[in-house]
């Protein structure tokens, strides 16, 4: 039998090899910058070994670990704490560190969470107007829609969503608003129908920049139908939402989801919601901006139906330093089955509430 290695086996061990020099490295680079305050094992050195109060990130903590990209920290260990309105105990490394060093230690930042099943911020891309993201997210959301047709019709909905273990997350939505009646010209003011969703990422995979979800809403008949406040039915809404991570920072987003009525005059319905956009940067570290097109499509599931199509050209821009406090506007531009439907101007302020509270940051 032929115990010579083959040269398979030796490019193996070569690899192998190679692997566990760069964790060495990475973890070297950690220990001579980071781990007299954030300790070796990455949980922070006790306040009497580190000299000062500041409460340290725990990095073997995944809810918090996992949450955010990795250009954000290479921003704070590049630029220091203030970068992204944080404390000045932070300093910045970009003097004592090459870009190639910061990722390095990055690289072993990430082994404390040792739970894979987080997905990972830099799947937390720029939330659309109206596709569902696949990422799981603790913020609320206040939602805007303003109506140019004769109903001057405006809908303010408060979207509340909160992360449940590394893959879940539940969402409640409650609208209200205000629309000129059509038969008398009276105003009226009501709450619309109420929604409550879970979301599960049941798929991620940072190699290859791609995660999915499934989940689903039921929508309450709260609203009062007559003075066109809600749909008159309970309806049942699954989906499922996908994200695709470009180049240069740019993203896909899509979801597929129907609509079933329970009972009520309200149609069965199928849509599928596509977003493309692109991140960009005020100088390496600033204020991003991110300018995205959505395009809606949606069909009633009776013979005969036409299909709708909207066009949504939109503009999402971080509004503090922490950027975790974040304003979209666009417009929903009928392009299909346009009927008697007019432009609709669409925009939210999202808070993000994880990374702080609405003052903090700026």
């Amino acid at each position: 039998m032929n115990s010579r290695p083959t040269i398979f086996g030796l490019l193996v061990l070569i690899l192998a090899g190679n692997a566990v020099a760069d964790s060495a490295h990475d973890a070297a680079l950690y220990e001579d910058a980071c781990a007299a305050c954030h300790g070796s094992d990455g949980r922070g050195r006790p306040v009497e070994d580190r000299g000062f109060e500041l409460e340290l990130p725990d990095f073997t903590d995944c809810e918090f670990a996992s949450r955010e990209p990795d250009p954000d920290w290479h921003a704070v260990i590049h630029e220091g704490g203030p970068v992204r309105a944080f404390d000045r105990m932070m300093p910045a490394f970009g003097d004592a560190l090459t870009d190639e060093e910061i990722y390095a230690i990055l690289r072993h930042i990430r082994t404390f969470c040792e739970n894979k099943n987080w997905p990972r911020g830099e799947f937390n891309v720029p939330k659309p107007l109206f596709t569902e993201k696949a990422f799981p997210e603790d913020e609320t959301v206040f939602n805007l829609g303003l109506d140019t047709d004769d109903s001057k019709a405006v809908i303010f909905e408060t979207l509340y969503e909160k992360r449940f273990g590394p893959r879940g997350m539940v969402e409640v939505s409650v609208p209200l608003g205000r629309r000129d009646s059509p038969v008398d010209g009276d105003t009226n003011f009501g709450f619309g129908d109420v929604a409550l969703g879970y979301k599960y990422a049941l798929y991620h995979d940072l190699e290859r920049g791609s995660a999915f979800s499934v989940g689903g809403e039921v929508i309450l008949p709260t609203g009062k139908e007559e003075d066109g406040f809600g749909s008159g039915s309970a309806i049942l809404e699954p989906y499922a939402a996908y994200v695709q991570l470009l180049p240069g920072d740019a993203f896909l987003q899509a979801q597929a989801l129907a609509e079933f009525a329970l009972g009520g005059r309200a149609e069965n319905e199928v849509a599928v919601r596509a977003a493309l956009g692109k991140t960009f940067t005020e100088g390496e570290f600033g204020r991003a901006w991110s300018p995205m097109v959505e395009l809606l499509a949606s069909r009633e599931l009776g013979s005969g139906a036409d299909t709708t199509l909207d066009l949504v050209p939109q503009l999402q821009v971080a509004l503090n330093t922490r950027q975790h406090i974040l304003l979209n506007v666009g417009v929903r531009v009928p392009i299909a089955n346009k009927q008697d439907r007019k432009p609709q101007i669409v925009m939210y302020l999202l808070w993000d509430w994880f990374d702080g509270g609405f003052r903090d940051g700026w």
